[in-house]
């Protein structure tokens, strides 16, 4: 029986990736919860493209004899991921392990640490924060759902009050504009520079093109993905405690 002096393990969920890259990024991030939480086992899966799968870590739990656990998306929006994949492995762990209590925590994002995030990445390239002669191109992977889009296009909204020139969404994939149309748009309007801020956890394919096709359409410059950024962290650990708090378990249907 687990020691109820114990917190659950965090199971963090991440989307996966064929760049080894992307784990090594992730696996930094961890590295920096784990830091900052001595004691808490901080467990990392990931759903497609590399191991583990987040069955066979909830799996490996049970058979130790957890009887908890928090499962973490490491994912920047509310998509198909988070509402189909990450309750389709609950509901598979449910069949495995019927009592091994799972608690899912929210997507990273929306959150103002990942705002700060932002900022952070953009200052390191070389970007003035809130220059009044510099629009952004806050860009994201994309996504076929239309709720998480919005996400995107309402963080720009926000950070338009942060003294930038102007703000505009960009979508890597799945819907418009596309960054090097938002960049060319912005240009064309009368920006007299363009800065693209990288709405990605990790680098990759998405990433790279996004880099490559941002300074071709004339982008002062692109930042860094977020990566292990230090807000990261917090936000990660942030996420586990939210879960905690709740009472309520993780519906297998839902």
């Amino acid at each position: 029986m687990r020691n109820p002096h114990l917190s659950p393990p965090m199971v963090a969920v991440a989307h996966g990736s064929k760049d080894p890259r992307a784990a090594a990024t992730v696996a930094e991030l961890m590295a920096k919860v784990r830091a900052s939480r001595p004691g808490l086992d901080v467990l990392t899966s990931f759903l497609d493209h590399a191991p583990p799968t987040p069955v066979r870590v909830l799996d490996g739990l049970a058979q130790r004899g957890a009887e908890d656990a928090v499962v973490l998306p490491l994912l920047l929006t509310a998509a198909y991921h988070s509402k189909t994949d990450i309750p389709g492995v609950l509901n598979e762990v449910r069949g495995l392990h019927p009592r091994l209590r799972t608690r899912t925590a929210a997507t990273l994002g929306p959150h103002p640490l990942l705002m700060a995030a932002l900022e952070r990445r953009l200052g390191e390239a070389g970007v003035a924060l809130g220059d009044p002669d510099t629009a952004v191109v806050l860009v994201s992977a994309g996504s076929s759902d239309p709720s998480a889009n919005a996400t995107i296009w309402a963080m720009a909204r926000e950070w338009r009050t942060r003294g930038w020139r102007g703000v505009v969404p960009a979508f890597a994939s799945a819907s418009r504009p596309t960054p090097a149309e938002a960049v060319s748009a912005l240009l064309d309007a009368g920006a007299p520079r363009v800065a693209v801020a990288s709405y990605f956890l990790a680098p990759g394919y998405f990433a790279d093109k996004v880099r490559t096709e941002a300074l071709a359409a004339g982008a002062s410059a692109v930042s860094p993905v977020l990566g292990a950024a230090p807000e990261l962290a917090d936000l990660v650990l942030h996420r586990y405690t939210e879960a905690l708090a709740t009472t309520h378990e993780v519906a297998a249907a839902v």
